[in-house]
């Protein structure tokens, strides 16, 4: 109930400020332009730009306080094996990236997590603006890598086809069942 209530005043504080912020606008503009200028973010951490991150690296607390965050985001996807190859990749190349590396960065985070895993690993091509961006560049040359050392091409499907099998998929072997998964 305290988390509801503290929802309902935080949804009140902002409803106020953007009113208030917006008073002179919302008059002249569309319904449309005020809904959407109501519901914009207000913190910068909610935002999808990058140009909206404040990226400062000058001193050591701000910069520490980034990068932490940013190591947070890669490891706490909640996909799994996003969560490892991200995360990994992350903390062993935070601390070499300058601010146009870090922009990079924020935006391959904010990629939705079965479109970048697809990409990553060779499923579908990505689009042009994902395939130009360093980080990403840098985190495909890896999993591909990884895969291709690693993973018997068998145990993969063609590029471009998902890898994910039905349960009714036939398993081959001596001692196998008839049909399905189990």
């Amino acid at each position: 109930m305290a988390s509801l209530r503290r929802a309902a005043i935080n949804v009140h504080r902002i409803l106020r400020s953007s009113a208030v912020a917006n008073r002179s606008s919302i008059a002249s503009a569309s319904p449309a332009a005020s809904f959407e200028n109501l519901l914009r973010p207000q913190y910068r951490w909610v935002s999808n730009t990058t140009q909206s991150l404040d990226i400062d690296l000058s001193n050591d607390e701000k910069k520490k306080r980034l990068f932490n965050r940013l190591l947070y985001r890669s490891k706490q996807r909640g996909f799994l094996e996003l969560d490892l190859v991200l995360g990994k990749w992350v903390e062993e190349h935070i601390h070499s990236m300058d601010e146009n590396g870090i922009k990079a960065l924020v935006d391959v985070l904010n990629l939705e997590n079965p479109d970048l895993w697809k990409w990553l690993t060779g499923q579908e091509q990505p689009p042009e603006a994902v395939k130009t961006n360093p980080v990403f560049s840098a985190l495909h040359n890896k999993v591909m890598n990884n895969l291709n050392s690693y993973a018997s091409p068998e145990t993969r499907s063609d590029p471009g086809q998902p890898w994910v099998r039905g349960w009714d998929d036939f398993k081959k072997g001596r001692d196998s069942p008839l049909s399905g998964n189990q």
